[in-house]
């Protein structure tokens, strides 16, 4: 086979470190994606679901999973409640982080060191903005509006089997927004030595218009090889600080300036091969 086509799913969530992406006003993490849950047994399930989680939930070593301490479940479908929670980013350092990932290191080799608050993810400071250059101004983003997301994604493998293109629409994305694409590798999460995930294609940036829909097309060498660190998800990253950061997803990454919204919710593309 050389061509795969899968329906992403909107999320919260990178890693189950740090649980969510996201944040309520009252610092906990708002999660759609993988919940921990105690399985009765002295083990965990991380099964796919949505939750508010406790902001001090227990973290384990990189690679190990607790149950999450859950505040309450959010319904597949929202209460005006639910829908109209406003949505923050998290502070640094980030909290219920165990991934000791630099996801920049050439520009940002003190991320683990700087300190932020967390910030309404309508309102976070945009370096070096002046207001005389037009900020576009908008309204909350609230839970309700993140979770129309939507997004379908096309692999196809060259004829010569060397590269494959990735092709992307959405809609109901947040409107007038820098987004990007990243691509997770096999080895990404490895905890005996964790590669660092990178941006699906550079440039890497794409914008979405008024209605929240856009399109978005990357071309990879050899991202599935038989024997390698091939590509397993790709990931829809919100960028909190309207910017593109060159080969890195993010300066800090994980909540900090960049929020997963969509995602396929298991590895992927293993029908897929490509060759050097």
């Amino acid at each position: 086979m050389r061509t795969s086509t899968l329906d992403l799913s909107v999320t919260t969530q990178g890693p189950t470190y740090p649980p969510s992406e996201i944040l309520d006003a009252d610092g906990n993490f708002v999660t759609i994606g993988r919940i921990n849950r105690d399985d009765g047994n002295g083990g965990v399930t991380s099964e796919w679901g949505r939750a508010v989680v406790a902001a001090d939930s227990p973290v384990p070593p990189f690679g190990e999973q607790l149950p999450y301490r859950i505040v309450r479940e959010i319904p597949e479908e929202l209460t005006a409640a639910e829908a109209s929670t406003v949505l923050y980013t998290l502070p640094l350092p980030l909290p219920c982080n165990n991934y000791p990932m630099l996801f920049a290191p050439e520009q940002r080799p003190d991320a683990h060191r700087v300190e932020r608050p967390s910030y309404p993810l309508h309102a976070v400071p945009i370096p070096d903005l002046r207001e005389e250059d037009g900020p576009r101004k908008r309204e909350p983003i609230t839970l309700g509006q993140w979770v129309e997301a939507a997004g379908q994604v096309q692999a196809t493998v060259t004829a010569d089997g060397t590269a494959a293109e990735f092709a992307f629409a959405f809609e109901g994305l947040i409107p007038d927004s820098v987004y990007t694409v990243m691509s997770l590798r096999q080895q990404d999460l490895d905890p005996a030595g964790p590669t660092r995930p990178g941006p699906l294609g550079v440039p890497n940036a794409f914008y979405s218009d008024a209605k929240g829909t856009a399109t978005y097309r990357a071309v990879l060498p050899n991202p599935f090889p038989e024997q390698g660190n091939r590509i397993i998800n790709v990931i829809v990253l919100w960028m909190s600080y309207q910017q593109n950061y060159g080969g890195a997803i993010g300066h800090f990454g994980l909540g900090g300036d960049i929020h997963a919204q969509l995602k396929l919710q298991a590895p992927a593309f293993q029908e897929l091969a490509t060759r050097d």
